[in-house]
């Protein structure tokens, strides 16, 4: 990655260095603030459990995070994954920092648009827990790099950033789609369709390959066996079975009078009527598909309506509870949580990966001082929505510099909304992705009136 920034000569990256020092400090400041990594019942332990048994999750986790957490298995540490989890972080804003130098922009410029990666709580919190959102943030950005670095795509770079994207969506489904708008931006640049298809590809093989080896496992060839519940969850904020007009097994699945404060709520309501059919939820997944696909066709007006409802909750200038039990911060933590006891699946990741894994609690004088670090929750949310709108306006035009990150940025952001539940912390994979766009976007038009007015300058002159 050295070798990378070696763009303009040491001088021009100061800013830069400086930058990533105060963070990389920061990130020094959180390992000592807290005595373990924070782990989440129950997304943490699911992923551990995987990477022990090496077999994908039948629910809503695949096993692309798990294979990480498989090869730092042998140090049986959370709170090491941690660590080299806040390097990853780092290595996410050098890879943007030099895309964007690459391509042109001042260092300052590349500088301030790795900020938020930097320095947002949220995005060092991450970094801290055992979950797979970081996982997937670099691996985007990576993709990005690689696709992005020279003007014409090369038939190495499109085979790259099609396993990068596929070992995304193998750790988010919602990561998959991004393949086919990498193809569409390849497609759009006359980029020689051999590399559009060695893209395709390099993507594709990957995710049959998983699928098969998920099938294998639970006897559907899939990445995942939750889209279907998730799906019909997002529809119950507005189904009509007199309108749907199901047949009468998925009748069944029909709002019932259970009433909860969120889409992704209806998953976990004991009330809601997927719930009440005998057996695991998730042994209904495709009867839920079917109903769902049947509610968005006959009502896709009020399916609209709740997606753009909720999608606008990334923008508000102070955070919104989405559910109420939940509270948005842009803040580090401070005080002590612990596990819930009572889950088997807890006494067995702790056996089996990591015999220290406890509650995580703040360490003074470190924690006191990290509960005190300011970071403007508008900064994450106003300002997101702007750096969007101008992620937009360059993406129109001949040269749309800004076209492959911010149609990267409007999918992440969208994409799980659509699919399931607003959720401030399935915001934070398209904010990177947000910076990149505004910051190509930016420069393009007002370097080109001020080079135009300086030959006008020089024909004066003459």
């Amino acid at each position: 990655m050295a070798s990378i920034l070696i763009l303009r000569g040491p001088a021009g990256h100061r800013l830069f260095g400086a930058a990533l020092a105060l963070a990389a400090a920061l990130r020094v400041l959180v390992m000592l603030g807290y005595d373990t990594a924070q782990l989440y019942w129950y997304d943490s332990f699911t992923y551990l459990d995987t990477a022990v048994h090496m077999r994908p999750g039948g629910a809503f986790h695949p096993a692309g995070y798990a294979w990480f957490l498989w090869l730092m298995r042998p140090f049986h540490s959370v709170y090491l994954i941690a660590g080299v989890q806040h390097v990853i972080g780092l290595g996410v804003a050098v890879m943007m920092y030099a895309l964007l130098r690459r391509r042109g922009l001042p260092g300052w410029g590349a500088a301030l648009a790795t900020l938020p990666v930097l320095f947002d709580p949220s995005f060092i919190r991450l970094e801290h827990s055992i979950l797979s959102d970081l996982q997937v943030i670099a691996l985007l950005v990576a993709a990005l790099l690689v696709l992005m670095w020279r003007e014409e795509v090369t038939a190495r770079a499109a085979v790259a950033a099609g396993l990068l994207i596929a070992l995304a969506g193998m750790t988010r489904t919602a990561a998959v789609p991004l393949l086919g708008l990498a193809a569409l931006y390849l497609l759009l640049r006359r980029t020689p369709w051999r590399r559009t298809t060695a893209l395709l590809l390099a993507g594709a093989l990957p995710l049959l390959a998983y699928a098969g080896w998920y099938a294998q496992h639970h006897g559907r060839f899939a990445l995942s066996g939750s889209d279907g519940v998730a799906l019909w969850a997002r529809t119950m904020t507005f189904a009509d079975c007199r309108i749907i007009q199901p047949p009468p097994e998925e009748a069944k699945l029909c709002p019932n009078g259970t009433t909860v404060d969120a889409a992704s709520e209806y998953v976990w309501a004991p009330g809601a009527s997927l719930n009440q059919l005998p057996g695991d939820r998730f042994l209904h997944n495709d009867l839920a598909r079917s109903f769902a696909l049947k509610a968005i066709a006959a009502q896709p007006l009020d399916y609209l309506r709740e997606v753009v409802a909720d999608t606008s909750l990334a923008f508000t200038w102070e955070p919104v509870r989405h559910p109420r039990r939940v509270t948005p911060t842009t803040s580090f933590p401070y005080g002590s949580w612990e596990l819930p006891e009572e889950h088997a699946l807890i006494h067995k990741v702790r056996t089996e990966y990591d015999p220290a894994i406890r509650g995580m609690s703040s360490v003074e004088p470190y924690g006191s001082i990290l509960a005190a670090y300011p970071y403007p929750w508008f900064l994450h949310g106003t300002l997101f929505g702007v750096l969007l709108l101008v992620g937009a306006a360059g993406s129109v035009g001949r040269r749309r510099p800004a076209l492959l990150p911010w149609g990267f940025a409007m999918f992440l952001l969208v994409a799980p909304v659509a699919a399931i539940d607003f959720d401030h912390r399935y915001v934070l994979p398209a904010i990177p992705m947000a910076c990149l766009a505004a910051a190509l976007a930016v420069p393009a038009l007002p370097r080109r009136r001020y080079h135009a007015t300086a030959r006008e300058r020089t024909t004066v002159r003459v």
